[in-house]
């Protein structure tokens, strides 16, 4: 993954742009990633929740699995502020991509593609991410989730 000594298997295409933006984003303004952060694709069929399945597929990842896991009580894995920056990036991916967070059952260290095959909202996304990417300055690495505009759009997430 870019910017990290992490590697990920997931779908190819726009699945896997929108993922690793993600995990790229929680690298820089969370806390960065090492190798063995990040799961993605598996052909384990055992899942302990539904949404779980969509690591079969690859358009899933699971970062810190560990450490935010599979039916942990809310509100005693990520911090206050840890918080505010993955509302940040849901509100930045534009229902696209869907956080365990929000689950029945929680696992904060999931985040999935949440639309349906073809959805073009996630082709669109894609590509302003990799625009975003091509033009220095901006993109993962360069945004403030604290700035009172981004605050605002993002409270919807929390």
């Amino acid at each position: 993954m870019e910017g990290t000594n992490v590697e990920v298997s997931l779908a190819k295409g726009d699945a896997a742009t929108v993922l690793l933006y993600v995990a790229r984003r929680f690298a820089y303004e969370i806390d960065m990633l090492r190798p063995g952060d990040v799961q993605g694709h598996t052909v384990q069929h055992t899942v302990g929740a539904g949404f779980e399945s969509n690591y079969l597929s690859g358009t899933a990842i699971a970062i810190r699995p560990l450490f935010y896991p599979l039916g942990a009580q809310k509100g005693t894995g990520l911090s206050d502020l840890e918080r505010v920056v993955i509302a940040d990036i849901l509100a930045d991916c534009q229902d696209v991509v869907g956080w365990g967070g929000h689950e029945k059952q929680v696992k904060e260290s999931h985040f999935q593609i949440d639309v349906r095959p073809g959805d073009p909202r996630l082709a669109r996304l894609a590509r302003r991410i990799r625009g975003e990417g091509a033009a220095p300055g901006s993109g993962a690495g360069s945004i403030d989730p604290f700035l009172p505009d981004r605050r605002r759009k993002a409270a919807a997430y929390i």
